[in-house]
């Protein structure tokens, strides 16, 4: 690293501050005028609101991230050209692909930060971010499934009617557990409610049915006598799922993967897409950088802002590709790894071909 490449490190790092800083700030102001009338009629507190902001703009920050690196490196190059600084940087012998190392190194900072937050800290301030909008800012969640079956461990499952998450309590139950193919104990019970103070599920009016060795083993609880039971199963399973992906970092992404996968849910697709875009957004980082020197390098008669505003284009134009690859995997139209990496792999075909029309 010589001193040029630190001047250019520092630009691009001070720039892409400066740059998340205003943007993200604008949007949170936006945002605070389209909020406020909620806030003021679900009489939010102060303290409440700041704490909300507080998570907002991490959050904002984080998804803009390749967009504002982006526009960084656009800035910095662009004006760099117009001083034919870089004519001079090549023309002193230094080739345009060494003049990439203070860019790729930052690209990667960049990305590395990203990533982080992406996979832990976000997702733990949106737990508080997420919790504050649906209670202060969305209407009261009522789950409406019919016909509940989960696995709730190896060889046991639960049937359930329907569910009441306003008071925690199901309807029509039935606990199987089967071995070999075997049904070897049931219990129904008309009810099933959740004991706040127990931390268990407490099950009312059953019936169990044991069969141990050929022989059937029938126990009525009747109306009075209940049965406390530790399940696999809490009432958050039960409740507003909106967005839940975005409240779970990538270690408990791959624990609730496992646990929905052991009950046999159909939503598991879902969340290892999640997985795979905090995988891929750093790379995206990086291919943005790398398309901005290049869009940039080169000195502009129409001046650096024609530069800027080509930047954005082509940042609009990689969030358009970033959705309809993520719908395209959720929809299940294609391999979801596929899927997600498109934009990357088409940005990278476009970064090489311009990459050769550059002077070098």
């Amino acid at each position: 690293m010589k001193k040029l490449d630190w001047y250019i490190l520092r630009q691009i790092l001070t720039t892409f501050v400066f740059v998340v800083f205003l943007l993200v700030l604008i949007i949170c102001v936006i945002d605070f005028t389209e909020k406020n009338d909620d806030f003021i009629q679900n009489n939010v507190s102060r303290a409440q609101i700041v704490k909300y902001y507080l998570t907002l703009f991490p959050y904002f920050a984080t998804l803009l991230t390749p967009i504002t690196a982006f526009i960084a490196v656009v800035f910095v190059t662009a004006k760099l050209a117009s001083k034919t600084e870089i004519v001079a940087i090549l023309a002193s012998g230094i080739s345009f692909r060494r003049l990439l190392l203070p860019y790729f190194i930052g690209s990667v900072l960049i990305a590395a930060m990203s990533f982080v937050f992406m996979g832990y800290v976000i997702p733990d301030a949106n737990k508080f971010r997420i919790g504050f909008e649906l209670n202060y800012l969305k209407k009261p969640f009522f789950y409406s499934d019919r016909n509940i079956h989960l696995k709730i461990a190896d060889n046991d499952y639960i049937y359930i009617d329907r569910y009441n998450n306003q008071r925690d309590i199901g309807y029509t139950v039935t606990l199987e557990k089967i071995i070999d193919e075997e049904l070897v104990d049931k219990i129904t019970a008309k009810r099933i409610h959740w004991d706040t103070a127990s931390n268990k599920w407490s099950l009312k009016n059953w019936q169990r049915r044991q069969i141990l060795d050929n022989e059937e083993i029938i126990t009525d609880g009747g109306a009075t006598k209940d049965i406390d039971t530790l399940l696999n199963m809490s009432p958050a399973d039960f409740q507003n799922k909106e967005r839940h992906h975005e409240t779970l970092t990538l270690t408990e992404l791959n624990d609730y993967i496992a646990l929905q996968k052991s009950r046999g849910a159909d939503d598991v697709q879902f969340y290892e897409i999640e997985i795979y875009i905090r995988y891929m957004q750093p790379f995206g980082v990086i291919i943005l950088c790398f398309i901005g020197v290049i869009v940039s390098a080169r000195k502009s008669r129409r001046g650096t802002g024609f530069q800027i505003a080509l930047g954005f284009l082509i940042a609009f134009i990689f969030i358009l590709f970033f959705f309809l690859a993520r719908a395209v995997a959720e929809a299940g139209s294609m391999d979801p790894v596929i899927a997600v990496w498109i934009p990357n792999i088409i940005f990278t075909i476009v970064g090489v071909l311009l990459y050769n029309t550059v002077p070098r």
